[in-house]
């Protein structure tokens, strides 16, 4: 049985510790929350600091803490020797992020990183056909992420520079710019953003425009805002031979659901008589594992059955470096 400590008891600390309880080779015997106000089940040991947690007899630990702190508890836990799985971001900013590899590539434990979204069906399912070839080369893409806000989102801890490291972008765009370079196999350029604090009473951003270019070609936008009114997800992908668009998300609340992939082959008007209505193919989604599957590969990991493939130190830095390279220009 893995032993596991899981800092930070928040909405994400809780959802890992729902998977993690009912895995047959995790056991949760610690956790690290230091709001009294937060239930922590009377079976788990509950600890005030994270040098307390892993100082404990614990084999991995999962960091679902508050951004400032994310880079810091790697460390620590790595020299440890102790397995670790951290939320995403990864860290504030690259610097933090390259003093954890520093320290990643002189030890010999499992690092995983949380960018949940390449485990939903609908994605694994784009980057299958994708895959296939038939599709040929993408040439642009198109991306939407936006949020409804919430009446307290002004206060949220999301939006304060010094623990977040930014806005909307490091919250939830950093999850688009990873699946656009998960899908294209592309790392990109940032040639031009436009970030703004347009409605919220902020010091970080609310809204950002982004338009890259990839090293194959590949050219797109990407907005991410946090005054959709409405939770929105959409990812547009036209490929040389055809198009894929992934349109909804489904997560706890299903504010962004359904969850569809839409995709069909390019189709002149020579061929279907009717111009710009090619043949097309959709599949809705009902059910997501996002969850469970990304665990499930960290824990083949740290058993030594396989490597991880999705949301390496690499994946990490090379995400962490278009969001910085968002926030420079």
């Amino acid at each position: 049985m893995i032993k596991i400590g899981i800092a930070g008891f928040g909405k994400i600390g809780n959802l890992r510790y729902e998977i993690l309880k009912n895995h047959p080779h995790f056991e949760v015997i610690a956790v690290l929350e230091k709001n009294k106000n937060t239930h922590v089940p009377s079976n788990i040991k509950r600890v005030s600091s994270f040098s307390e947690l892993i100082n404990l007899d614990i084999d991995a630990v999962f960091i679902c803490a508050f951004n400032d702190v994310l880079a810091n508890y790697t460390i620590q836990a790595i020299e440890k020797r102790i397995h670790v799985f951290c939320e995403k971001p990864p860290a504030r900013n690259v610097k933090e992020l390259l003093k954890v590899k520093n320290v990643f590539e002189k030890s010999n434990v499992t690092l995983k990183y949380g960018f949940n979204h390449r485990y939903h069906y609908s994605v694994k399912e784009a980057n299958r056909i994708i895959q296939e070839g038939s599709f040929g080369k993408l040439l642009n893409f198109r991306g939407v992420y936006g949020k409804a806000g919430s009446i307290d989102y002004d206060k949220n801890w999301r939006n304060y520079k010094e623990i977040s490291g930014g806005g909307i972008v490091i919250d939830q765009g950093i999850h688009m710019l990873d699946l656009i370079r998960f899908l294209s196999k592309q790392e990109y350029d940032v040639k031009y953003a436009m970030i703004k604090t347009l409605f919220w009473n902020i010091d970080s951003e609310d809204n950002a425009f982004i338009i890259m270019e990839g090293n194959k070609g590949a050219v797109g936008s990407v907005h991410s805002s946090a005054t959709q009114w409405r939770h929105k997800f959409l990812l547009e992908l036209t490929f040389e031979n055809g198009y894929i668009n992934l349109d909804g998300i489904l997560s706890g609340t299903r504010s962004y659901a359904p969850e569809s992939l839409r995709y069909g082959l390019r189709e002149f008007e020579d061929i279907t008589w009717a111009m710009g209505k090619p043949q097309e193919h959709v599949i809705w989604f009902e059910n997501d594992d996002s969850w469970k599957l990304e665990i499930e590969e960290f824990y083949k990991s740290i058993i030594g059955e396989s490597e991880i493939k999705n949301g390496t130190i690499d994946d990490a830095i090379k995400t962490l470096s278009l969001v910085e390279a968002v926030y420079k220009k």
